[in-house]
C-alpha cells in the first residue's frame, strides 16, 4: 500500500534530475536556479516537502507539500493523501486521504486515479460519506478551478519582468546561475533555454506536467531503486 508514495518520492527527484522520461518530457535541471523556483512555487515546495520527508521530518513536509498543493501540484496532492492514508506523520485519516486523492486525480493522471479508487474500495459507507463531504473543502482551496490561475499569475507576472525590460527579449539575456546544478561552475544559460515556452506560458506549462504524469510511474523508475523502496515498505519503515 506504499509502493506509491515511495515511488513519487522518487519520481519528484528524477523527473528534475535524471533521464527517467523522454527528454521533451522533462524539466532541465540547469533552469532550476533561485529564481526560477521562486517564480515556479508548486516545484519549489514540492522539493521542499520531499527533502523534509526523506529526513522524516513530517511536520514540515506536510506544510510544504501543502504549498505545492495550493500552486496545483498534484504529485504533492497525491503524497499528502498517502500520509494521511497510512498516518505518516500525522494521524490516519483515510476519509481525508480520499478526498486528497480525489484532487489529485483531478486531470486522470494514471496512478493517481488507479490509487484513488482502490482507496475507495477500501472505505466503508460512514468512510465514504465522510470522505465526499470533506473533500468538497479540498477541492475548493486545491482544486484546478483556483490552483492554476494562482500559479499562472506568477508565471505571467515574472515573464512581463523580462519582456518589459530594456533587453527587448529574452533571446539577448545571458542567465549566470547562483544557485542550482550550474552554480559556480562557470557556465551560463541562455535566456531562450530558461524563458523556453513550456516553463514559463501557462498552457504549455500545463502540457509538459501532462507529459511527466500522464502515463503509469511503472516502468519509468530504476529496477534497483524500486527494489529498494519495496524493501523498504516491507520493513515498515516510512
Amino acid at each position: 500500500m506504499r509502493i506509491l508514495g515511495c515511488c513519487l518520492l522518487v519520481l519528484a527527484w528524477a523527473l528534475f534530475s535524471a533521464p527517467a522520461v523522454a527528454q521533451e518530457a522533462r524539466i532541465d535541471p540547469a533552469v532550476l536556479t533561485e529564481g526560477f523556483l521562486a517564480a515556479h512555487p508548486d516545484l519549489r515546495w514540492r522539493a521542499e516537502g520531499v527533502r523534509s520527508y526523506e529526513r522524516k521530518d513530517y511536520a514540515s513536509a506536510l506544510t510544504e507539500l501543502k504549498r505545492a498543493a495550493y500552486y496545483g501540484d498534484k504529485p504533492a496532492q497525491a503524497i499528502i493523501a498517502e500520509m494521511y492514508w497510512g498516518g505518516i506523520g500525522v494521524p490516519t485519516d483515510r476519509a481525508l486521504a480520499y478526498a486528497w486523492m480525489d484532487v489529485a486525480a483531478e486531470r486522470l493522471y494514471h496512478d493517481f486515479l488507479v490509487r484513488r479508487e482502490g482507496y475507495w474500495r477500501a472505505l466503508d459507507e460512514a468512510q465514504r460519506r465522510d470522505a465526499l463531504e470533506r473533500g468538497q473543502a479540498v477541492l475548493a482551496e486545491y482544486g484546478d478551478d483556483v490552483a492554476k490561475p494562482r500559479l499562472e499569475k506568477i508565471l505571467k507576472r515574472e515573464m512581463r519582468r523580462v519582456t518589459g525590460s530594456r533587453v527587448g527579449f529574452v533571446g539577448n539575456l545571458t542567465i549566470i546561475p547562483n544557485t542550482g546544478p550550474l552554480a559556480g561552475t562557470g557556465m551560463t544559460l541562455r535566456g531562450d533555454e530558461y524563458y523556453a515556452p513550456q516553463y514559463w506560458q501557462p498552457e504549455k506549462y500545463w502540457q509538459l506536467q501532462d507529459a511527466l504524469w500522464k502515463a503509469p510511474l511503472k516502468g519509468r523508475v530504476r529496477v534497483g531503486e524500486l527494489e529498494s523502496v519495496e524493501s523498504k515498505a516491507a520493513s515498515g519503515k516510512p
